[in-house]
């Protein structure tokens, strides 16, 4: 119940336009400000360099543009050209090809054709240049036509592409047998979003339950899995039932998000499992900052420190 009411909490902070006018004026601000240690920056620049320390810890990566969902068709057009020019920048970089993206910032709010008409001209550039696109999932309501798209896309012969499903949501295990028999790459993650108890668990317990029995399946009949947590009991439930099934390390990998838990990020890599770091950033970075806060609460007082320094 605790994790539940800490991530209501959070998502509420999240819509306030006044908390998000304050956290820009000092998110952002230095390379000491609280932000910084959760978001790259807000350029592309500041992740292309963000992910080449990552590449020279020996990790791979993937980079998060951070935005919300747009209510036009004119913002469809504009997100569109951004990730455009962050697939352009990443190749012109040399360094690692992997982006994640929201089908919402690609217009699907606004016309269902249209986003997937976007998502299509980034993918016919991305895959020629050997870019691995992945889709994330949002919440619960958004979930059917994700899957619905990422489906058709799939069977239109797109194969650099993989999708999220989110162990807190009752129908997250069908989906799984679903994407499994489709031979997609499945990310899994606990979920970060706040939902209503008819489709979501509400207690810690079952969603790491969910999420020990997904892992499983991922295991024994995923394609390229990637366990993302951040949890040492979800890492240790992954290596002793990899270690017990005689699982192979490079058939899967395991992600964390960029700033958290970088001592498990490190023991994880050098124990020789394939790691990947997402590396978030964009000016639309505080609902995800606040939604890692709900996650886990503990960083907060890693803010309060941040913002007295800025003071």
């Amino acid at each position: 119940m605790l994790d539940s009411a800490s991530k209501a909490f959070f998502h509420t902070l999240a819509q306030s336009r006044s908390l998000k006018s304050l956290a820009s004026r000092y998110g952002m601000r230095s390379p000491r400000s609280f932000a910084r240690r959760f978001i790259a920056g807000e350029q592309v620049a500041e992740a292309i360099e963000a992910a080449r320390a990552v590449e020279a810890l020996g990790m791979m990566h993937t980079l998060d543009l951070l935005g919300e969902s747009v209510a036009t068709l004119e913002q469809a057009e504009s997100a569109t050209r951004e990730y455009l020019g962050v697939i352009d920048a990443i190749a012109q970089a040399g360094v690692g090809r992997g982006i994640s993206l929201k089908l919402t910032q690609l217009g699907l709010d606004v016309d269902k054709a249209t986003a997937v008409d976007n998502l299509r001209k980034i993918l016919e550039i991305a895959e020629r240049l050997g870019f691995f696109i992945r889709i994330d999932m949002e919440n619960s309501p958004y979930i059917d036509i994700t899957l619905e798209i990422f489906e058709t896309l799939w069977d239109q012969g797109h194969r650099q592409i993989g999708v999220v499903l989110q162990s807190a949501l009752y129908r997250s295990e069908k989906d799984l047998e679903r994407m499994n028999a489709l031979g997609a790459s499945v990310r899994l993650v606990k979920g970060a979003y706040k939902e209503p108890k008819t489709v979501a668990y509400q207690r810690k317990a079952d969603v790491d339950a969910a999420y020990v029995r997904m892992l499983q399946m991922l295991l024994s009949h995923g394609h390229r899995p990637a366990i993302a947590t951040h949890d040492p009991a979800m890492i240790e439930a992954t290596t002793s039932f990899a270690a017990q099934e005689r699982v192979a390390k490079d058939t899967f990998e395991f992600q964390m998000l960029y700033g958290i838990r970088r001592d498990l990020q490190m023991s994880l890599s050098r124990q020789g499992y394939p790691f990947r770091v997402y590396v978030p950033f964009g000016k639309e970075w505080f609902p995800y900052f606040m939604r890692r806060l709900g996650e886990r609460p503990a960083n907060v007082g890693f803010v309060l420190k941040s913002l007295v320094r800025e003071k």
